[in-house]
């Protein structure tokens, strides 16, 4: 199932605010010394020892020492990229020529690299290198980032330059994507308080602050549960468990001193297949309580009073600019653009959902009565039944579909596609040439495949261990931009896959099949980027998961299956027949995987547009999910006490609707590959889908760029048919206004 990064910690929404430096600050000093709290020689010594803070060099435009972070350089850095960061900025608001696009908007953009890349290797930390030393760094430091974001936000005399800028860009000699980069700045001030005053101006920036250390907290709580919660299970206890998982389960619990035994991880990518799989149905229970109950077990990491202290001060600042709600200022320039548009499209898919859970859970209990289980269907039994239903239904075992999908094999396959649309070549890197964080990261050059030019790196960290987080994401280390000599791309995908036993292939599901397929369109999205500016390399959050989930749709297309699905030990491509059982199944389970994600998206929704005072976030929860009618054999896909995509930072609060609204447009526009001869390999449709939904970015409006690329806006009707859910007029009509909506 699409999990797509998931989880944003503060430092990554920090990271993308500040690394950008497109904001500035009040009165600052012009040494970066000062602002420090030391001595000049303190700071030449912190800046020449300091490996972070160092521009980046070696082959392919420079790349990050990844070998050489410490964790005692973090804080330090990060303290004089900020100081270093706002004198920059300051001097730009002082500037005492006219505001121009020149020595405002563009000497901004060129701002706070070293700050950039210190975030670069807080993101590594925070997401893929997790310790208490850095935790203890996060902690201290989330609230001082927050409050250097204030600084620049609310200095009035660098956003009336920038209202200057913006107010002229008519009447401006200005290229369509420099008349885009001034917008996409004035309105990060704009709705972030710049245009505040006095006391209004005061408490947003100590909101901003108490909400990053909340952040910082809700993210470690949940991680501590998914270390804390292992499981080591001996060998009488595996019953119904794949050879593989079994094998690398063992390989887990001996990398953990349990040597012997068989760890199972408090994380998805764990728990996922061994509820499908294991026939103890008490372990069952005991893995999916482990698992559900993250964030939610009273004690020291329990985030329920967090929660409600961050809806509180995220109702109050908003109301500070004028907005009734959270959500409503939230998706003000989203392609949903209120959240009522993006109910209606819920609410239109919710009850075909709900029906087709019924249905499943109907045949669920069916077998378990044929088989004299004497039991009624809870939520640890689900996946478990369902893959019997699937057996009986379509012949179709998950295990055997499994011994197709090696992880490898499925990179070569991403790889094929990426040469297909994209003219994408992906090289190794010679072994040593390019610094890593883990011995499990590999890397390799992208070029054209025509003309040999350099367009990136891709790294790829595919595994799972302890400090790194759940579920999978893509990262940019570096964006491409061309304002000031070209900069090409660092990108990367990450995953939480099992490793396998020494000398084993990594099997995995045809769910996590797709995962590594779509965060892999992330990072060509990344790759594709054609623009000149850092601002334009970001995006709107209800559509840049579109680009990603269509690449789903190549995975089950004729060449990766015929070329990279081939058994991992006999090496025969997998067969016709079972690729049709596939294709016959494609539906199967449609009634868990939109309701569970569904709950999730309408319960965020709720949370972000009722009045939070006196909140108690699991009622809340237990309330809105029996008003919804939701069926009693699931829960939620991310219950709200370990919800990290929208309380762990803010990119997808009040947002997670963004993958239903992003996933009308993957079923519409993957049509328009359906609707010509050449299918999802046409030359003509492949080169608008590059030209006008990837390379662009951000550079055109999002609904805009689908115009240009489909001729139309996109309806609910291909997104009902994809996942086998009767359409009615009363769909067509809600989903027709929200798109409307969405093009306005």
């Amino acid at each position: 199932m699409r999990q797509t990064l998931i989880a944003i910690s503060i430092a990554a929404a920090l990271a993308a605010v500040a690394g950008c430096s497109k904001e500035s600050e009040q009165a600052v000093s012009a040494n970066p010394s000062e602002q420090a709290g030391a001595s000049t020689d303190v700071v030449a010594d912190v800046v020449s020892n300091n490996s972070l803070l160092a521009e980046w060099t070696g082959p392919y435009g420079g790349v990050p020492a990844f070998d050489k972070m410490k964790i005692e350089d973090l804080k330090p850095a990060l303290e004089y990229g900020m100081a270093q960061n706002l004198v920059e900025i300051e001097k730009i608001a002082n500037n005492p020529e006219a505001p121009t696009f020149a020595n405002t908007i563009e000497a901004m953009e060129r701002s706070g690299k070293a700050l950039s890349r210190v975030f670069t290797y807080w993101g590594i930390w925070s997401s893929n290198m997790s310790t208490p030393e850095f935790r203890a760094v996060q902690a201290e430091m989330a609230p001082k980032l927050s409050a250097f974001n204030s600084k620049i936000i609310q200095n009035d005399k660098l956003f009336q330059r920038v209202k200057a800028v913006f107010d002229a860009r008519d009447t401006s000699d200005l290229n369509a994507e420099q008349k885009r980069v001034v917008e996409l700045v004035y309105d990060e001030f704009a709705t972030n308080g710049a245009t505040l005053s006095g006391d209004a101006k005061k408490r947003y920036a100590e909101i901003n602050t108490r909400l990053a250390e909340l952040h910082t907290r809700f993210a470690n709580n949940v991680l501590a549960d998914e270390e804390g919660y292992d499981l080591f299970l001996t060998e009488d206890q595996l019953a119904g468990l794949p050879e593989s998982f079994v094998k690398a389960a063992a390989s887990m619990a001996e990398e953990k001193g349990q040597k012997g035994k068989y760890a199972i991880k408090n994380t998805r990518s764990s728990m996922d297949p061994f509820l499908t799989y294991s026939e103890d149905r008490a372990l069952r229970e005991k893995v999916w309580t482990n698992y559900y109950s993250r964030g939610d077990n009273g004690d020291e990491h329990d985030n329920n009073a967090i929660i409600a202290e961050i809806l509180q001060l995220r109702d109050e600042r908003v109301a500070l600019l004028g907005f009734d709600n959270y959500a409503e200022w939230r998706l003000q320039n989203r392609m949903a653009k209120n959240p009522q548009n993006a109910i209606d499209l819920m609410e239109a898919v919710w009850p075909a959902a709900v029906a087709r859970v019924h249905e499943e859970v109907a045949d669920m209990q069916a077998v378990a009565d044929a088989e004299n289980a004497g039991i009624k269907i809870q939520p640890w039994d689900y996946r478990f039944y369902a893959e019997k239903v699937r057996k009986a239904k379509y012949d179709l075992n998950s295990d055997e579909v499994k011994q197709y999908l090696q992880l490898d094999k499925l990179r070569e396959g991403m790889f094929f596609v990426a040469g297909e649309l994209f003219n994408f070549a992906f090289t190794p890197v010679e072994e040593g040439s390019v610094p890593v964080f883990h011995e499990d990261v590999n890397v390799w050059e992208v070029t054209d495949k025509t003309t040999g030019e350099h367009i990136g790196l891709w790294y790829l960290d595919p595994f799972a261990r302890t400090g790194k987080r759940s579920g999978a994401w893509a990262s940019m280390y570096r964006d491409h931009t061309t304002f000031d000599g070209k900069e090409t791309v660092l990108a990367s995908n990450n995953s939480n896959f099992i490793k396998g036993a020494p000398g084993e292939p990594v099997l995995v599901g045809w769910d996590d099949a797709e995962t590594f397929f779509h965060e892999f369109g992330h990072a060509l999205h990344f790759l594709a980027s054609n623009v000149s500016y850092p601002t334009l390399n970001g995006g709107v959050r209800d559509y840049t998961e579109f680009q990603s989930q269509l690449l789903e749709r190549w995975l089950s297309t004729d060449p990766i299956i015929d070329n990279y699905l081939v058994h991992y030990k006999t090496g025969e491509p997998i067969p016709a027949e079972l690729v049709a059982k596939i294709k016959q199944a494609a539906n199967f389970n449609q009634g868990f995987a939109t309701t569970e994600y569904l709950a999730s998206a309408l319960v965020d929704m709720k949370l972000h547009t009722s009045d939070p005072k006196g909140i108690d976030p699991d009622k809340f929860e237990r309330e809105t999910l029996e008003a919804l009618g939701m069926p009693s054999e699931l829960v939620m896909r991310h219950r709200t006490p370990h919800f990290g995509h929208i309380f762990s930072g803010e990119g997808y609060s009040a947002g997670y609707y963004g993958y239903m609204w992003a996933d009308v447009l993957t079923s519409d526009a993957s049509e328009a590959f359906a609707e010509v001869d050449g299918g999802f390999y046409d030359k003509d449709v492949a080169a608008k889908l590059v030209k006008y939904l990837f390379a662009p970015r951000n550079a055109i409006d999002p609904a805009e760029a689908y115009r240009l690329f489909r001729g139309r806006d996109a309806g609910i009707e291909p997104l009902m048919r994809d996942r086998g859910f009767p359409i009615t007029g009363s769909d067509s009509d809600k989903q027709s206004g929200a798109t409307t909506a969405a093009g306005n």
